[in-house]
């Protein structure tokens, strides 16, 4: 992978730049270590120090991970996002658990629609490393991160990091860290909770008013919670249900997840972060779009804009057919329906607040369900028994199979589906950072986008965002939180 030039590198690190951080590493041959460039450990000399683009380099090239600067918190931000989608996608299918150790290879090349050879190839350029070392390097540092800020029992940390076997565990934190886990651990271990609290790093600004309003115009009653401070809502996976909590931190987000198999928290985790956009370069993103000079004034505004992810496919598809041609508080209204029609009560127990009383419902409930009661159009009911039926029988149907243009082919050969339905789910829910709905309302009528005080078509508005890609999602993003700032005034 090309790096900056060693010396913009060293400078970086002696100045222990945020701005770089997440985006390289680096080891210092006298000791073996690698660390993140804000390591606050004293500099070592230049002629000592090697960079790398990724933690899974560092350690394929006999590095071990410094316990100052603590590597597996670090923003996983490189800085070719939006140029590779075929590693995002694969990186997204790796932080799932989505890999099984070197045969697994071949498995995710072809998940991800192209040959082995060529996965390996787009890792080394992109990563510096294969992808079972990013796959192995992500385990480990995720087990590291649970026994330092969690009090799970060591058998459960080996669990939760896909670790076959307790032996196994004990074998890699030997070999790489020259320690036990238990001596990792920083404090004794206390009674055993059902909640279980991580630290969600990413690269500063982070705008998170912007993060909670957008999600917190978009809460399901009874599923979500969008406080000032506080995000909370509801989940289930593989037939469990627990719930998770996220507020903000100190360059980092405070997740608490409550959730009986402690085998999907590594999953649970991957897709927190795609939730709230934390691997997101704002600043090369925002780099590119200032380059446009009505963009450029929302985007100095707020620096650290994101773009909300979603929790899941389906609830997302779901969303987005009861969004069509309605607004976003009508929208809102209509998932809570649905979910009062599909969703039993949930104890408190379950989530850890009474007011988290129910979940999104999942394909099959709603294919069973009567749904003519919902206050719709018959066509757009007809649409979202279609999709449930369809992700019912088909788990994958809304995974990121293939390319990202060949899911949202999928989504369109599916009745009730248009460009800007298929779009906008893309957005969100494959996190496409070039995705855009150009015939949303409120980016067309955005003055940001006007021509001589006119509305553009929206294939005017397309033709315009030619300049923006590969981030037309954040131009939308930008667009969108513009558009609501002018309605509040």
């Amino acid at each position: 992978m090309d790096m900056p030039p060693h010396d913009v590198c060293y400078r970086a690190l002696a100045t222990r730049d945020p701005r770089f951080d997440g985006r390289l590493f680096v080891g210092i041959t006298t000791t073996g270590i690698y660390c993140r460039p804000i390591c606050p450990a004293r500099s070592a000399k230049p002629e000592n120090c090697r960079f790398f683009p990724s933690a899974a380099a560092a350690q394929s090239a006999g590095f071990r991970p410094c316990l100052r600067c603590r590597p597996e918190i670090s923003p996983d931000a490189a800085a070719w996002r939006g140029t590779s989608n075929t590693v995002s996608r694969a990186l997204t299918l790796i932080a799932e658990g989505g890999f099984d150790g070197e045969a697994g290879v071949g498995a995710l090349a072809a998940r991800l629609g192209v040959g082995e050879r060529q996965l390996r190839r787009l890792f080394d350029k992109h990563l510096g490393a294969p992808p079972i070392a990013v796959a192995q390097t992500r385990r480990i540092l995720f087990a590291k991160q649970l026994i330092q800020d969690t009090e799970l029992p060591m058998s459960a940390v080996a669990e939760a990091s896909g670790f076959g076997s307790v032996r196994r565990f004990n074998d890699a934190f030997r070999k790489l860290y020259r320690r036990t886990p238990r001596e990792l651990r920083v404090r004794k271990t206390a009674a055993h909770s059902s909640a279980v609290t991580v630290k969600l790093g990413y690269r500063r600004p982070y705008d998170w008013d912007a993060m909670i309003s957008f999600l917190g115009a978009r809460a399901v009653e009874g599923v979500e919670i969008a406080e000032p401070n506080r995000y909370a809502r509801t989940i289930e996976i593989g037939g469990e249900i627990g719930s998770i909590a996220v507020s903000p931190g100190r360059s980092h987000l405070i997740a608490t997840i409550r959730f009986p198999d402690v085998h999907a928290l590594l999953g649970i985790v991957a897709r927190l972060r795609r939730l709230f956009d934390l691997d997101a370069d704002v600043e090369a993103i925002g780099a590119h779009l200032s380059c446009d000079a009505s963009l450029a004034p929302l985007v100095a505004r707020r620096p650290g804009l994101r773009a909300p992810g979603g929790w899941d496919g389906f609830e997302l598809a779901v969303r987005a057919v009861l969004g069509q041609q309605v607004s976003v508080t009508a929208a809102r209204k209509l998932a809570g329906k649905l979910v009062v029609l599909t969703s039993p009560v949930l104890s408190p127990d379950v989530s850890g607040d009474e007011r988290l009383m129910a979940i999104f419902p999942a394909a099959s409930r709603v294919a069973k369900s009567d749904l003519s009661t919902l206050g719709m159009p018959r066509a757009r009911i007809a649409a979202l028994q279609t999709l449930a039926r369809a992700a019912a029988a088909d788990p994958k149907l809304l995974d990121p199979v293939g390319t990202y243009e060949e899911a949202v082919e999928r989504l369109l050969a599916l009745p009730g589906f248009g460009p800007w339905t298929a779009q906008y789910w893309a957005l969100r829910a494959l996190r496409d950072s070039d995705a855009f709905p150009a015939a949303d309302v409120a980016l067309l009528r955005s003055p940001a986008v006007a021509h001589k005080g006119k509305r553009p078509t929206p294939k005017a508005l397309l033709e315009r965002a030619e300049a923006w890609r590969p981030w037309r999602a954040y131009a939308a993003q930008h667009l969108w939180a513009h558009d609501a700032e002018r309605a509040h005034g």
